[in-house]
């Protein structure tokens, strides 16, 4: 070994020149790829290693940019079997009779008044569980005689009520007629020593956000939609006179809102799900051993059971349904599976109660509310887990699209002090809950909005989107737009979304939604389209009609199409297989166009940043002894990408890849040797070859450049890194390369390489060639 290869590379000369690069590896020559004349192309043949490592797409987003995998791994996607259940002939979602319907929110019909039958009085006594807060519930009754309980239909609200009720009055409670106003009510009306039940209904509800207006044209002012403090103080006032109680039931909105900010107001949140289920089990398995109870309360807990349910906490009504279930099996009633497939129906049945009639009465503004609610909930289904302020932005466009769908003369505007963001989740069953969101380059901390349930968000899609023909219009409109926002955390959890619309009614979804984003001169459209595509490609039944659209699009004359058909086939899904995605990328270069070669050398990219890079890696090497020139052009380009691409912008749709989970801010190279030793020393060959040939070596020198220095700044990556060199170094000219380029980054006047780090690297170059 000569001293000259010894010597550090801050030794070396600084206007010292890298040897120039030959052609004698076999592939090379055979692939022409460096050949003796430098490889230069000619005047009139574009180069397509001048513009190399940059974004093929454009710079708006296109190839994911910062966030793009956090955005796509975090997404909702329906990649669970879910199971189809079919109601019952009489159209109801359970069979049975359930205690619940008799004193549960939202179970059927409240009756137009009357007394409470005591024996349902006596059954609640067995099954209530206490509400949190119930003490003070109870506390705020006895000093102001009346008190506003808020909460959504099935969260108990109307137990808790009674149950207050029957305890302050000894049983002695009586339901008023929920269609009389507040400020219509007299002391004649009120029964003295009982307790007052009166459930405001949602119709009337929904006003509380417009103007309500009477057959003259004027607000009807102390109507239940305009339910006040005033009105509320008058009520009390004539319960006290009377040493009578009252409950007045409210949903979530304007109105809930500002009632709680009152002194009547207070939230009715759920009891804990076990001590309900435990309270229903125990009735419904009267006179059975202990071991029967244990047995279906274990039962609940099982992950297939939990998993058909898809909801995190259960209400009252539903454990009480779950109860029913749960001891119908243990007596053989019913089997696993009828028990899985009742479990299935509650998501559907939320679902499908959020959205019935949702834009009554049909006209603006009486049924903007609605419609806003509708809107949340169908954008917390799209951003699920996304920050709090774009899934809320998103509602407030799809609620201008319905709205205006709906009643096209009225013009739309926002309201800018509605519902609180502290309580607008409710409306969505949902959370709002600190959080992590990765742009790439960081993380940083915001407030995030998710479902209280994996199940929810489909169940809400496949209900608007299967039930509701005349919403799939705003529907997609929104979320073209979305498909065209540069920022990876709206576009990707709307295209996915597109994606999962577009499997469940292929020939709708392609023609309205997939295919105009296709034909746009956007980068992000166009890429959304494509994540569209592969994402809808998950369904069997959808992916032969997938690959053939893609196969027209590839030999189509518009560019924008074949663009997005060979952005698709980076995905590795929509062709079947990462090796019929290989098969099509390869087909598409052969036309020599540099911009198709671009785009298919991103899309090779991104396959070997998937969950099969040795079938791509053994591909690369099969083009390479092929002959053919675009191929070897194919190879370069994509090895180029690996070195100057972070593994963090090549995202995929696969469930899990080492590489984007545990080294998403490192090149692509260096994730790839992290993750997959087996692969080092084919990669070495495809790095090496790429810096020897002339048309691709001086650009694949500086991106070996920029990710020594990366790896300089971090103890892992360089570790990597030193055992990675000398497999690119086992010729004196390759060590030579490799030692000028050293010495270039130490003397760098701007930026100069850390000398340690540096000779750390040389030194395993030196002890490689001994």
């Amino acid at each position: 070994m000569s001293d000259q290869d010894q010597a550090l590379p801050a030794d070396a000369p600084a206007d010292e020149k890298p040897p120039v690069a030959d052609a004698r590896a076999p592939a090379d020559a055979e692939a022409g790829v460096g050949a003796p004349d430098g490889g230069e192309p000619t005047p009139e043949a574009p180069n397509p290693f001048a513009t190399a490592g940059r974004n093929p797409i454009g710079s708006a987003g296109g190839t994911g940019g910062s966030g793009t995998a956090h955005a796509a791994r975090r997404t909702f996607a329906p990649r669970q079997a879910e199971r189809v259940v079919n109601f019952g002939d009489d159209g109801q979602y359970f069979h049975g009779n359930y205690f619940i319907s008799q004193f549960g929110a939202g179970a059927g019909p409240a009756l137009l008044d009357g007394p409470v039958p005591a024996e349902e009085l006596r059954t609640l006594a067995r099954v209530y569980c206490e509400s949190p807060g119930y003490g003070r519930m109870r506390g705020r009754l006895r000093e102001c005689g009346l008190l506003v309980l808020c909460g959504e239909r099935g969260s108990g609200r109307k137990a808790t009520a009674l149950a207050l009720l029957a305890e302050l009055t000894e049983n002695q409670v009586t339901r008023l007629d929920p269609s009389q106003a507040v400020h219509t009510f007299t002391g004649e009306m009120l029964k003295e020593q009982h307790g007052h039940l009166l459930e405001l209904p949602s119709d009337e509800l929904h006003r509380d956000g417009g103007r309500s207006a009477g057959a003259d044209g004027r607000e009807a002012a102390g109507g239940p939609g305009r339910l006040s403090e005033l009105h509320l103080d008058r009520f009390s006032r004539l319960l006290l006179a009377a040493k009578a109680f009252g409950v007045v039931l409210v949903e979530p909105g304007d109105l809930a809102d500002r009632l709680l900010r009152g002194r009547y107001g207070m939230h009715c949140r759920p009891p804990g799900t076990e001590d309900v289920l435990h309270r229903h089990l125990r009735i419904r398995l009267v006179g059975e051993p202990q071991e029967a109870l244990d047995g279906c309360r274990e039962l609940a807990g099982h992950d297939d059971v939990r998993g058909a349910l898809g909801l995190d906490e259960l209400r009252p009504r539903e454990a009480a349904r779950l109860a029913d279930l749960l001891a119908r099996h243990h007596r053989g009633e019913l089997g696993r599976d009828e028990l899985l497939d009742g479990c299935a129906t509650f998501v559907r049945a939320q679902a499908r109660s959020w959205f019935a009639g949702a834009d009554r009465p049909g006209t603006l503004p009486e049924a903007a509310p609605a419609i806003n609610a509708a809107a949340f909930r169908i954008a917390v289904a799209v951003f699920n887990g996304s920050p709090y302020g774009l899934a809320a932005e998103a509602a407030e466009q799809l609620a201008w699209e319905m709205s205006v769908t709906l009643d096209p003369e009225q013009a739309v505007g926002r309201r800018l002090f509605g519902t609180h963001a502290d309580e607008r989740p409710v409306l969505a069953r949902s959370v709002v809950e600190d959080a992590e969101l990765d742009l790439g380059d960081a993380q940083i901390p915001v407030r995030s909005i998710r479902f209280q349930g994996e199940a929810l968000a489909t169940a809400v899609l496949r209900e608007v989107w299967h039930g509701y023909h005349n919403v799939r219009g705003p529907m997609v409109r929104w979320l073209r737009a979305l498909c065209d926002d540069p920022r990876p955390h709206v576009w990707v959890r709307a295209s996915v979304a597109a994606g999962v619309l577009c499997s469940w009614d292929w020939v709708y979804g392609a023609g309205e939604l997939i295919g105009p984003m296709a034909a746009v001169d956007s980068p992000v459209q166009q890429m959304s389209a494509a994540t569209a595509l592969a994402e809808a490609s998950r369904d069997p039944s959808v992916r032969p009609a997938v690959g053939a659209l893609l196969k027209e699009w590839a030999a189509s004359d518009q560019d924008t199409l074949v663009t997005t058909a060979l952005l698709t086939h980076g995905y590795g899904m929509a062709a079947g297989s990462v090796r019929a995605s290989l098969d099509a990328l390869a087909k598409t270069v052969r036309t020599g166009d540099v911009t198709v070669l671009s785009h298919a050398a991103f899309g090779v990219t991104r396959l070997l940043a998937g969950v099969e890079p040795e079938t791509v890696v053994v591909r690369l090497g099969d083009w390479l002894r092929g002959g053919r020139r675009e191929l070897a052009d194919l190879v370069l380009l994509s090895v180029l990408g690996t070195l100057t691409t972070r593994t963090t912008y090549l995202w995929g749709l696969e469930e899990e890849t080492d590489a984007l989970e545990a080294h998403a801010r490192r090149p692509l190279l260096v994730a790839l040797v992290a993750t997959h030793r087996p692969l080092m020393r084919k990669l070495a060959d495809l790095v090496l070859l790429t810096l020897e040939t002339a048309r691709s070596g001086e650009v694949a020198l500086d991106a070996l450049g920029r990710v020594l220095r990366q790896c300089a700044d971090d103890p892992a990556q360089l570790d990597l890194m030193c055992a990675f060199l000398p497999l690119i170094t086992e010729e004196r000219r390759d060590r030579d390369r490799v030692r000028h380029l050293l010495a270039r980054l130490v003397r760098d006047e701007d930026d100069p390489l850390d000398k340690n780090a540096a000779r750390l690297m040389w030194d395993a170059v030196a002890e490689g060639a001994m």
